[in-house]
């Protein structure tokens, strides 16, 4: 996370090489920062499960018979609330990767990335639809290097290495590097 975040920043200061791969102590701390961005973006889809899975626990009873009296009531609650959960954790965490963004342009301050406006603001700049879009091709991008990893481990040994140290580097840097430029194109219209 720390060099996706390293790559992410020195991408939209407009860096077309790769950054190096040092500062470790430095490197960790902006690592941190993006998994506390991260999870914070994904605390209220979480309640919500969390809420819909306790309310549904909360409603079976035990009929004297030994069954549940009302089953379709705790289904209904758990398959709603995750249904809500799951559209609350998509749109969080399409919120959180412009939150991740201005927070490199912002030096990794963190509390950028829980300015709202601003962020909002950045994705309409950049166009919800073209956002959208960009997101749903990171989604097919990485779910094809998943296969591609998970085809190479049946090699033993040596497939894990490479999926480990070529694979899924590539898609991170693709990742840092696609997000940079969609958001690099608000900067310069700043």
């Amino acid at each position: 996370m720390g060099y996706f975040f390293r790559i992410l920043k020195s991408s939209i200061a407009g860096f077309d090489e790769l950054p190096d791969f040092d500062e470790w102590g430095e490197m960790f701390i902006d690592g941190l920062k993006m998994f506390l961005v991260q999870f914070v973006y994904l605390l209220i889809p979480l309640i919500v499960i969390f809420i819909g899975a306790w309310a549904s626990i909360a409603s079976m009873s035990v009929t004297e018979a030994g069954s549940l009296a009302n089953p379709t009531l705790a289904i209904g609650l758990i398959g709603g609330t995750a249904i809500i959960g799951i559209i609350l954790a998509i749109l969080f965490e399409l919120i959180g990767s412009i939150a991740v963004a201005n927070m490199a342009l912002n030096d990794s301050e963190f509390g950028a990335a829980f300015r709202f406006s601003e962020i909002l603001e950045k994705i309409s700049m950049i166009g919800w639809g073209k956002y959208i879009v960009w997101y749903i091709v990171m989604i097919i991008v990485t779910f094809i290097g998943g296969i591609i990893a998970s085809v190479l481990q049946v090699i033993p040994f040596i497939g894990m290495i490479i999926a480990l140290l070529v694979v899924y580097p590539y898609i991170t840097m693709f990742s840092a590097r696609s997000l940079a430029l969609l958001f690099g194109s608000t900067v310069e219209m700043d």
